[in-house]
């Protein structure tokens, strides 16, 4: 069968999707992948035929992340935040477009499209237009639900009030109406008479429904209690699989074992994605905090530039690691969430999360609430806050709750094994007889 797959984002988000694609692969498909330019080599080194967009992950998630530091760090620049939303309203308009015409060209004859969470819609239309299966691919919960409490943004946009449960599911479904209507509806429907197709008639939960899609919740059951029991009478349709993940080597995991053998098991702390400001002003943060502790520190630099830091004994910087490698032999993790958070779970190790956007926030949220760990907005981390939020982690109770819930996870191999298993399923059941 041919399988057609699609993720417009960063690794962390492109990976889940590889993960299935691979292991489609091994099966004897075709698989292709549309991915930004910048993760073609990533797609091509585990065997998947790459076609690149044009923007780069780094482009997209900059933008989305300006729009919300602004946001949770100062509201009253209500200039700034007009000016990141028109600029990331930009870049997502032209990237949806990028999307659907990708797609169109790569999806003719194909069995089914599997897509990232981001830019779901023109997937669906394309979907639709051909006739063909779609499957999307969630990171964690986005559908209307009563486990995942709705969080309203204060007034400073600091904090955030929960709503009583009873009202979750309906400010869910009000608020997914609420952006369709004044946000996508229009764009929405363009697209979508450009390729001959009806106008939607709601926002897309409410179309892939209709077409009966396959939405793969790609993260544990574990990560929120009691969520897969709402969801049992659609378990066909929103099947949970486990966190999917390819865990590459890198080329300094002999270096970062040694190294870490060398000493006390060290706290890692991980960036990815996430830009940081001022690398020499956060590595001496960090080497101040261990130091007072008495730990060890091993940074992970991801897409931020740490060449020309200042150095200290207890501290290892390298571009990079394999964390299921290395996590394991660490006392702790330190990371903005998502894609990290399966990682050091897994790891049976607890994790403080410093979140810069709301997907990253709901991730600290889900560990605070399993009491693996505790969370803080990146930008009101101070030496004083990382002393007491580590200090806090450390401590036995969460040490114990991270190694029981670790013997929950899934493995990396089960996960892809149950996704593939899904993808094929609703591709077979679409052939003609």
């Amino acid at each position: 069968m041919k399988f057609v797959m699609s993720s417009y984002g960063t690794r962390g988000e492109v990976e889940p999707c590889v993960a299935v694609g691979r292991e489609l692969l091994r099966r004897g498909h075709d698989v292709c992948m549309a991915v930004p330019p910048d993760l073609v080599g990533f797609v091509e080194s585990v065997g998947i035929k790459p076609v690149a967009y044009r923007l780069d992950s780094q482009t997209l998630i900059e933008a989305y992340i300006n729009y919300w530091t602004c946001y949770y760090g100062n509201r009253r620049k209500i200039g700034d935040m007009l000016r990141y939303s028109r600029q990331l309203q930009e870049i997502a308009t032209r990237a949806l477009a990028e999307t659907r015409t990708m797609l169109m060209l790569l999806a003719e004859g194909a069995d089914l499209i599997l897509t990232g969470v981001n830019f779901e819609n023109p997937a669906a239309n394309v979907a639709e237009y051909y006739g063909i299966p779609l499957a999307t691919m969630h990171f964690s919960p986005i559908r209307t639900n009563t486990r995942v409490p709705p969080m309203l943004p204060s007034v400073l946009g600091r904090t955030a009030m929960m709503l009583p449960a009873p009202l979750d599911r309906a400010a869910m479904s009000a608020r997914e109406r609420m952006i369709w209507h004044i946000g996508s509806k229009k764009l929405e429907n363009a697209q979508r008479r450009e390729l001959g197709l009806p106008d939607a008639t709601g926002p897309l939960s409410q179309l892939m429904a209709e077409r009966r899609s396959l939405e793969i919740q790609a993260y544990d059951e574990v990560c929120f209690p009691g969520l897969a029991g709402e969801w049992a009478k659609l378990s066909e349709r929103r099947p949970f699989v486990g966190t999917l993940t390819i865990e590459l080597p890198t080329k300094v995991d002999e270096e970062v074992l040694s190294w870490i053998a060398n000493g006390s098991p060290p706290i890692c702390f991980g960036f990815g994605s996430m830009l940081v400001e001022s690398s020499s002003d956060t590595v001496a943060m960090i080497a101040a905090a261990c130091s007072r502790l008495g730990e060890r520190a091993l940074i992970s630099a991801g897409v931020s530039e740490f060449s020309e830091v200042p150095n200290f004994e207890h501290v290892k910087v390298v571009p990079t690691v394999n964390y299921s490698a290395v996590f394991p032999a660490c006392r702790a993790v330190v990371h903005h969430g998502t894609s990290a958070t399966a990682a050091g779970l897994r790891a049976a190790v607890p994790s403080l999360i410093l979140w810069k956007i709301p997907e990253q926030r709901l991730w600290g949220n889900a560990i605070n609430r399993l009491g693996v760990g505790t969370a803080r907005c990146f930008s009101a981390v101070t030496e004083d806050s990382l002393v007491q939020d580590l200090r806090t982690i450390l401590g036995s109770q969460h040490v114990s709750r991270a190694r029981e819930i670790a013997t929950r996870m899934t493995t990396p191999a089960e996960s892809a094994a149950r996704a593939a298993d899904c993808v094929e399923d609703l591709a077979r059941s679409r052939q003609p007889s």
